[in-house]
Protein backbone atom coordinates (compact mmCIF):
# COMPACT_ATOMS: atom_id res chain seq x y z
CA UNK A 1 0.00 0.00 0.00
CA UNK A 2 1.29 3.43 -0.94
CA UNK A 3 2.59 5.60 1.89
CA UNK A 4 2.69 9.41 1.99
CA UNK A 5 5.04 11.34 4.28
CA UNK A 6 6.01 15.00 4.58
CA UNK A 7 9.50 15.86 5.77
CA UNK A 8 9.64 18.65 8.38
CA UNK A 9 10.73 21.15 5.72
CA UNK A 10 7.80 20.36 3.39
CA UNK A 11 9.33 17.91 0.91
CA UNK A 12 6.78 15.19 0.14
CA UNK A 13 7.77 11.52 -0.04
CA UNK A 14 5.50 8.90 -1.66
CA UNK A 15 6.42 5.21 -1.56
CA UNK A 16 4.62 2.26 -3.15
CA UNK A 17 6.26 -1.16 -2.60
CA UNK A 18 5.23 -3.70 -5.27
CA UNK A 19 5.11 -7.41 -4.50
CA UNK A 20 7.15 -9.47 -6.93
CA UNK A 21 9.10 -6.53 -8.36
CA UNK A 22 12.88 -6.77 -8.69
CA UNK A 23 13.48 -3.21 -9.86
CA UNK A 24 12.65 0.22 -8.51
CA UNK A 25 11.73 3.58 -9.96
CA UNK A 26 12.49 6.75 -8.05
CA UNK A 27 12.10 10.33 -9.10
CA UNK A 28 12.06 13.94 -8.02
CA UNK A 29 8.93 15.66 -9.27
CA UNK A 30 9.11 19.45 -9.12
CA UNK A 31 5.81 21.29 -9.61
CA UNK A 32 7.36 23.98 -11.76
CA UNK A 33 7.92 24.26 -15.50
CA UNK A 34 8.09 26.64 -18.42
CA UNK A 35 4.99 28.61 -17.39
CA UNK A 36 6.97 30.00 -14.42
CA UNK A 37 9.65 31.60 -16.60
CA UNK A 38 10.00 35.38 -16.58
CA UNK A 39 9.56 37.44 -19.73
CA UNK A 40 12.60 37.04 -21.95
CA UNK A 41 13.68 33.82 -20.22
CA UNK A 42 11.82 31.36 -22.44
CA UNK A 43 13.39 27.90 -22.44
CA UNK A 44 15.12 28.36 -19.08
CA UNK A 45 13.37 25.46 -17.31
CA UNK A 46 14.31 23.11 -20.15
CA UNK A 47 17.88 24.44 -20.38
CA UNK A 48 18.41 23.85 -16.65
CA UNK A 49 17.08 20.30 -17.00
CA UNK A 50 19.76 19.72 -19.66
CA UNK A 51 22.58 21.55 -17.91
CA UNK A 52 22.49 19.65 -14.62
CA UNK A 53 23.42 16.47 -16.50
CA UNK A 54 26.63 18.12 -17.75
CA UNK A 55 28.22 17.88 -14.31
CA UNK A 56 27.30 17.72 -10.63
CA UNK A 57 29.17 17.27 -7.35
CA UNK A 58 32.50 16.32 -8.88
CA UNK A 59 31.15 14.13 -11.68
CA UNK A 60 31.20 15.29 -15.29
CA UNK A 61 28.58 14.21 -17.82
CA UNK A 62 30.40 10.94 -18.49
CA UNK A 63 30.79 10.29 -14.78
CA UNK A 64 27.07 10.74 -14.18
CA UNK A 65 26.20 8.40 -17.04
CA UNK A 66 28.70 5.78 -15.97
CA UNK A 67 27.65 5.90 -12.31
CA UNK A 68 24.08 4.86 -13.12
CA UNK A 69 24.90 2.56 -16.04
CA UNK A 70 27.61 0.72 -14.08
CA UNK A 71 24.75 -0.80 -12.07
CA UNK A 72 22.51 -1.37 -15.10
CA UNK A 73 20.23 1.56 -14.35
CA UNK A 74 18.97 4.55 -16.29
CA UNK A 75 18.61 8.24 -15.44
CA UNK A 76 16.56 10.75 -17.39
CA UNK A 77 14.42 13.87 -17.12
CA UNK A 78 11.69 15.87 -18.81
CA UNK A 79 10.27 19.38 -18.67
CA UNK A 80 6.62 20.33 -19.11
CA UNK A 81 4.68 23.56 -18.70
CA UNK A 82 3.89 22.84 -15.05
CA UNK A 83 6.32 20.10 -14.04
CA UNK A 84 9.98 19.08 -14.24
CA UNK A 85 10.92 15.48 -13.45
CA UNK A 86 14.21 13.72 -12.80
CA UNK A 87 13.76 9.96 -12.57
CA UNK A 88 15.82 6.80 -12.39
CA UNK A 89 15.18 3.09 -12.83
CA UNK A 90 17.46 0.63 -11.07
CA UNK A 91 17.59 -2.73 -9.40
CA UNK A 92 16.54 -2.57 -5.77
CA UNK A 93 20.03 -2.47 -4.15
CA UNK A 94 20.96 0.63 -6.17
CA UNK A 95 17.99 2.88 -5.40
CA UNK A 96 20.13 4.87 -2.95
CA UNK A 97 22.66 5.66 -5.67
CA UNK A 98 19.83 6.73 -7.96
CA UNK A 99 18.38 9.23 -5.50
CA UNK A 100 21.86 10.47 -4.61
CA UNK A 101 22.52 11.24 -8.28
CA UNK A 102 19.18 13.02 -8.64
CA UNK A 103 19.93 15.10 -5.54
CA UNK A 104 23.33 16.02 -6.95
CA UNK A 105 21.76 17.15 -10.21
CA UNK A 106 19.39 19.66 -8.64
CA UNK A 107 21.41 20.64 -5.57
CA UNK A 108 25.04 20.69 -6.71
CA UNK A 109 25.23 21.14 -10.50
CA UNK A 110 28.49 22.46 -11.92
CA UNK A 111 26.85 24.75 -14.50
CA UNK A 112 30.12 25.22 -16.34
CA UNK A 113 30.12 28.25 -18.68
CA UNK A 114 31.69 26.41 -21.62
CA UNK A 115 29.29 23.52 -21.22
CA UNK A 116 26.42 26.00 -21.12
CA UNK A 117 27.32 27.47 -24.48
CA UNK A 118 27.67 24.00 -26.00
CA UNK A 119 24.34 22.87 -24.55
CA UNK A 120 22.61 25.91 -25.95
CA UNK A 121 23.70 24.73 -29.41
CA UNK A 122 22.25 21.29 -28.66
CA UNK A 123 18.94 22.83 -27.63
CA UNK A 124 18.91 25.11 -30.67
CA UNK A 125 19.31 21.97 -32.77
CA UNK A 126 16.41 20.38 -30.87
CA UNK A 127 14.38 23.53 -31.49
CA UNK A 128 15.21 23.32 -35.18
CA UNK A 129 13.94 19.75 -35.31
CA UNK A 130 10.69 20.87 -33.69
CA UNK A 131 10.28 23.73 -36.16
CA UNK A 132 10.76 21.24 -39.00
CA UNK A 133 8.14 18.85 -37.58
CA UNK A 134 4.65 20.32 -38.10
CA UNK A 135 2.94 17.60 -36.08
CA UNK A 136 5.00 18.75 -33.05
CA UNK A 137 4.94 22.47 -33.77
CA UNK A 138 1.17 22.60 -34.12
CA UNK A 139 0.84 22.00 -30.36
CA UNK A 140 2.85 25.14 -29.58
CA UNK A 141 0.80 27.13 -32.09
CA UNK A 142 -2.42 25.89 -30.48
CA UNK A 143 -1.28 26.96 -27.00
CA UNK A 144 -0.44 30.40 -28.38
CA UNK A 145 -3.89 30.61 -29.97
CA UNK A 146 -5.57 29.47 -26.76
CA UNK A 147 -3.67 31.57 -24.21
CA UNK A 148 -2.21 34.48 -26.17
CA UNK A 149 0.68 36.20 -24.42
CA UNK A 150 0.22 34.43 -21.07
CA UNK A 151 3.23 32.50 -19.72
CA UNK A 152 1.52 29.12 -20.18
CA UNK A 153 1.37 29.79 -23.93
CA UNK A 154 5.15 29.91 -24.34
CA UNK A 155 6.85 26.95 -26.03
CA UNK A 156 8.69 24.72 -23.57
CA UNK A 157 11.86 24.79 -25.66
CA UNK A 158 11.87 28.58 -25.80
CA UNK A 159 12.88 30.60 -28.85
CA UNK A 160 16.26 31.14 -30.44
CA UNK A 161 16.77 34.66 -29.09
CA UNK A 162 15.76 33.79 -25.54
CA UNK A 163 17.89 30.63 -25.48
CA UNK A 164 20.99 32.47 -26.68
CA UNK A 165 20.53 35.15 -24.01
CA UNK A 166 20.30 32.77 -21.03
CA UNK A 167 23.24 32.80 -18.61
CA UNK A 168 24.78 30.66 -15.90
CA UNK A 169 23.33 33.09 -13.34
CA UNK A 170 19.86 32.51 -14.79
CA UNK A 171 20.26 28.74 -14.38
CA UNK A 172 21.57 29.03 -10.83
CA UNK A 173 18.78 31.42 -9.81
CA UNK A 174 16.13 29.16 -11.33
CA UNK A 175 17.19 26.23 -9.18
CA UNK A 176 17.51 28.35 -6.05
CA UNK A 177 14.21 30.18 -6.48
CA UNK A 178 11.94 27.52 -7.96
CA UNK A 179 13.04 24.21 -6.42
CA UNK A 180 11.56 24.89 -3.00
CA UNK A 181 10.57 22.07 -0.61
CA UNK A 182 6.82 22.71 -0.91
CA UNK A 183 7.08 22.03 -4.65
CA UNK A 184 9.16 18.84 -4.42
CA UNK A 185 7.85 15.28 -4.39
CA UNK A 186 10.08 12.23 -4.12
CA UNK A 187 8.17 9.22 -5.46
CA UNK A 188 9.48 5.65 -5.32
CA UNK A 189 7.83 2.42 -6.40
CA UNK A 190 8.79 -1.18 -7.02
CA UNK A 191 11.11 -3.21 -4.82
CA UNK A 192 11.69 -0.51 -2.23
CA UNK A 193 11.91 -0.42 1.56
CA UNK A 194 9.87 2.55 2.87
CA UNK A 195 12.13 3.09 5.86
CA UNK A 196 15.21 3.20 3.65
CA UNK A 197 13.62 5.64 1.20
CA UNK A 198 12.60 7.99 4.02
CA UNK A 199 16.11 7.97 5.45
CA UNK A 200 17.55 8.74 2.01
CA UNK A 201 15.05 11.55 1.42
CA UNK A 202 15.80 13.13 4.78
CA UNK A 203 19.56 12.87 4.28
CA UNK A 204 19.55 14.28 0.76
CA UNK A 205 16.73 16.87 0.90
CA UNK A 206 15.87 17.39 4.57
CA UNK A 207 18.19 20.36 5.00
CA UNK A 208 16.52 22.51 2.34
CA UNK A 209 15.19 25.72 3.84
CA UNK A 210 11.42 25.98 3.78
CA UNK A 211 10.99 29.21 1.83
CA UNK A 212 7.85 29.96 -0.14
CA UNK A 213 8.38 29.61 -3.91
CA UNK A 214 7.43 32.39 -6.34
CA UNK A 215 3.77 32.45 -7.26
CA UNK A 216 2.62 31.13 -10.63
CA UNK A 217 0.48 33.45 -12.77
CA UNK A 218 -3.00 31.96 -13.22
CA UNK A 219 -3.93 31.12 -16.80
CA UNK A 220 -7.16 31.86 -18.64
CA UNK A 221 -8.24 30.29 -21.92
CA UNK A 222 -9.02 33.27 -24.18
CA UNK A 223 -9.11 31.66 -27.62
CA UNK A 224 -7.71 32.98 -30.86
CA UNK A 225 -6.02 32.08 -34.13
CA UNK A 226 -2.44 31.13 -35.01
CA UNK A 227 -1.89 30.59 -38.74
CA UNK A 228 1.53 29.48 -39.99
CA UNK A 229 1.48 29.78 -43.77
CA UNK A 230 4.79 28.07 -44.52
CA UNK A 231 5.00 25.68 -47.46
CA UNK A 232 4.33 22.06 -46.54
CA UNK A 233 3.10 18.90 -48.20
CA UNK A 234 0.03 18.74 -46.00
CA UNK A 235 -1.99 21.14 -43.90
CA UNK A 236 -1.73 20.47 -40.18
CA UNK A 237 -4.71 21.66 -38.17
CA UNK A 238 -5.69 21.89 -34.53
CA UNK A 239 -8.55 23.39 -32.61
CA UNK A 240 -9.28 23.58 -28.92
CA UNK A 241 -11.92 24.60 -26.41
CA UNK A 242 -11.57 25.43 -22.71
CA UNK A 243 -11.00 22.26 -20.73
CA UNK A 244 -11.07 21.72 -16.99
CA UNK A 245 -8.66 22.19 -14.13
CA UNK A 246 -6.99 18.92 -13.17
CA UNK A 247 -8.86 18.78 -9.87
CA UNK A 248 -12.30 19.58 -11.30
CA UNK A 249 -14.81 16.83 -10.41
CA UNK A 250 -15.97 16.77 -14.05
CA UNK A 251 -12.49 15.99 -15.40
CA UNK A 252 -13.14 12.21 -15.69
CA UNK A 253 -16.29 12.93 -17.71
CA UNK A 254 -14.40 15.17 -20.15
CA UNK A 255 -11.59 12.62 -20.42
CA UNK A 256 -14.06 9.90 -21.39
CA UNK A 257 -15.78 12.26 -23.83
CA UNK A 258 -12.40 12.94 -25.49
CA UNK A 259 -11.61 9.23 -25.65
CA UNK A 260 -14.95 8.43 -27.27
CA UNK A 261 -14.69 11.28 -29.77
CA UNK A 262 -11.07 10.90 -30.80
CA UNK A 263 -9.12 8.46 -28.66
CA UNK A 264 -8.79 5.41 -30.89
CA UNK A 265 -9.51 3.80 -34.24
CA UNK A 266 -13.13 3.20 -33.23
CA UNK A 267 -13.66 6.85 -32.26
CA UNK A 268 -16.03 9.11 -34.15
CA UNK A 269 -13.33 11.39 -35.55
CA UNK A 270 -11.22 8.50 -36.82
CA UNK A 271 -14.16 6.68 -38.35
CA UNK A 272 -15.83 9.69 -39.96
CA UNK A 273 -12.81 11.60 -41.25
CA UNK A 274 -10.37 8.79 -42.04
CA UNK A 275 -12.34 5.61 -42.63
CA UNK A 276 -15.56 7.00 -44.14
CA UNK A 277 -14.22 9.99 -46.11
CA UNK A 278 -10.45 9.59 -46.37
CA UNK A 279 -9.97 13.18 -45.22
CA UNK A 280 -7.12 12.64 -42.77
CA UNK A 281 -4.39 10.14 -42.09
CA UNK A 282 -3.87 11.25 -38.49
CA UNK A 283 -6.63 12.60 -36.26
CA UNK A 284 -7.10 12.45 -32.50
CA UNK A 285 -8.59 14.28 -29.52
CA UNK A 286 -6.93 14.94 -26.18
CA UNK A 287 -7.30 16.82 -22.91
CA UNK A 288 -4.76 18.52 -20.66
CA UNK A 289 -5.44 20.01 -17.25
CA UNK A 290 -3.56 22.59 -15.21
CA UNK A 291 -4.18 23.87 -11.70
CA UNK A 292 -6.75 26.46 -12.78
CA UNK A 293 -7.80 25.65 -16.35
CA UNK A 294 -7.37 23.12 -19.14
CA UNK A 295 -7.75 22.35 -22.83
CA UNK A 296 -9.73 19.97 -24.99
CA UNK A 297 -7.96 19.69 -28.33
CA UNK A 298 -8.21 17.96 -31.69
CA UNK A 299 -5.26 17.54 -34.08
CA UNK A 300 -5.36 16.37 -37.69
CA UNK A 301 -3.35 16.52 -40.88
CA UNK A 302 -4.95 16.54 -44.29
CA UNK A 303 -4.51 17.40 -47.96
CA UNK A 304 -4.49 21.15 -48.58
CA UNK A 305 -7.33 20.95 -51.07
CA UNK A 306 -9.61 19.35 -48.49
CA UNK A 307 -8.43 21.17 -45.38
CA UNK A 308 -11.49 23.39 -44.99
CA UNK A 309 -13.78 20.38 -45.38
CA UNK A 310 -11.79 18.38 -42.85
CA UNK A 311 -11.78 21.16 -40.26
CA UNK A 312 -15.51 21.80 -40.63
CA UNK A 313 -16.37 18.11 -40.32
CA UNK A 314 -14.09 17.58 -37.33
CA UNK A 315 -15.66 20.45 -35.42
CA UNK A 316 -19.17 19.32 -36.36
CA UNK A 317 -18.38 15.77 -35.24
CA UNK A 318 -17.31 16.96 -31.80
CA UNK A 319 -20.40 19.14 -31.50
CA UNK A 320 -22.73 16.29 -32.46
CA UNK A 321 -21.11 13.97 -29.93
CA UNK A 322 -21.90 16.47 -27.18
CA UNK A 323 -25.59 16.00 -28.07
CA UNK A 324 -25.84 12.32 -28.91
CA UNK A 325 -22.90 10.36 -27.48
CA UNK A 326 -24.17 6.81 -26.99
CA UNK A 327 -23.93 4.40 -24.11
CA UNK A 328 -21.95 1.99 -26.31
CA UNK A 329 -19.40 4.70 -27.15
CA UNK A 330 -19.01 5.64 -23.50
CA UNK A 331 -18.61 2.02 -22.45
CA UNK A 332 -15.91 1.48 -25.08
CA UNK A 333 -14.09 4.67 -24.06
CA UNK A 334 -14.19 3.66 -20.40
CA UNK A 335 -12.75 0.23 -21.23
CA UNK A 336 -9.87 1.85 -23.12
CA UNK A 337 -9.08 4.35 -20.36
CA UNK A 338 -9.30 1.73 -17.63
CA UNK A 339 -7.05 -0.65 -19.56
CA UNK A 340 -4.48 2.08 -20.14
CA UNK A 341 -4.54 2.98 -16.46
CA UNK A 342 -4.12 -0.60 -15.28
CA UNK A 343 -1.31 -1.27 -17.76
CA UNK A 344 0.56 1.85 -16.68
CA UNK A 345 0.27 0.96 -13.01
CA UNK A 346 1.85 -2.44 -13.61
CA UNK A 347 5.25 -0.72 -13.85
CA UNK A 348 7.22 1.01 -11.08
CA UNK A 349 7.65 4.07 -13.30
CA UNK A 350 3.92 4.26 -13.92
CA UNK A 351 3.15 4.05 -10.22
CA UNK A 352 5.71 6.69 -9.28
CA UNK A 353 4.38 9.05 -11.95
CA UNK A 354 0.78 8.45 -10.89
CA UNK A 355 1.50 9.08 -7.22
CA UNK A 356 3.36 12.30 -7.90
CA UNK A 357 0.69 13.68 -10.22
CA UNK A 358 -2.06 12.79 -7.77
CA UNK A 359 -0.25 14.62 -4.97
CA UNK A 360 0.31 17.67 -7.17
CA UNK A 361 -3.39 17.82 -8.07
CA UNK A 362 -5.17 16.67 -4.91
CA UNK A 363 -2.58 16.70 -2.16
CA UNK A 364 -2.93 12.96 -1.54
CA UNK A 365 -2.37 9.64 -3.32
CA UNK A 366 -5.53 8.58 -5.10
CA UNK A 367 -5.97 4.81 -4.95
CA UNK A 368 -6.63 2.68 -7.99
CA UNK A 369 -10.05 1.88 -6.57
CA UNK A 370 -10.88 5.59 -6.35
CA UNK A 371 -9.67 6.23 -9.89
CA UNK A 372 -11.76 3.40 -11.26
CA UNK A 373 -14.77 4.51 -9.23
CA UNK A 374 -14.53 8.00 -10.76
CA UNK A 375 -14.44 6.59 -14.28
CA UNK A 376 -17.28 4.17 -13.60
CA UNK A 377 -19.37 6.93 -12.09
CA UNK A 378 -19.53 8.85 -15.38
CA UNK A 379 -22.79 8.28 -17.24
CA UNK A 380 -23.78 9.41 -20.73
CA UNK A 381 -25.44 12.57 -19.44
CA UNK A 382 -22.25 13.59 -17.59
CA UNK A 383 -20.03 12.92 -20.62
CA UNK A 384 -22.33 14.89 -22.91
CA UNK A 385 -22.56 17.66 -20.35
CA UNK A 386 -18.78 17.95 -20.17
CA UNK A 387 -18.68 18.25 -23.96
CA UNK A 388 -21.44 20.85 -24.05
CA UNK A 389 -19.80 22.94 -21.36
CA UNK A 390 -16.49 23.24 -23.15
CA UNK A 391 -18.19 23.96 -26.50
CA UNK A 392 -19.88 26.98 -24.93
CA UNK A 393 -16.52 28.69 -24.42
CA UNK A 394 -14.12 30.41 -26.82
CA UNK A 395 -12.29 28.51 -29.57
CA UNK A 396 -8.60 28.34 -30.43
CA UNK A 397 -7.54 27.53 -34.00
CA UNK A 398 -4.09 26.75 -35.34
CA UNK A 399 -2.82 25.72 -38.75
CA UNK A 400 0.45 25.03 -40.55
CA UNK A 401 0.65 25.04 -44.33
CA UNK A 402 -2.39 27.13 -45.19
CA UNK A 403 -4.61 30.08 -44.32
CA UNK A 404 -7.43 27.86 -43.13
CA UNK A 405 -7.48 29.10 -39.55
CA UNK A 406 -8.04 32.69 -40.66
CA UNK A 407 -11.20 31.68 -42.46
CA UNK A 408 -12.46 29.11 -39.95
Amino acid sequence: MAELTHLPNGVTVAIDPMDGAQSASIGLYAAVGSRSEADGKGGLAHLVEHMVFKGARGRDARGIAEAIEDVGGSLNAWTARDQTVFHARTLSPDVGLALELIADLVRAPTLDEAELEREKLVILSELGECLDAPDDLIHDHLFEAAFGSQPVARPILGREDSIRALTRADCSAWLADQYRPDRLIIAAAGKVDPGHILLLAEALFGDLDRVAPPSIEPARFTGGVRADCRRSEQTHLAFAYPGLASSDPATPALALFAQAVGGGMSSRLFQELREDRGLAYSIYAWTQGFAETGMFGVNLSTDKARAAEAMALARATVARAADDLTEAELKRARAQVEAGLLMALETPQGRADSMARSIEIFGYIMTLEDMLAELRGVDVAAARGAGQAMLSGPTALASIGGKLALAA
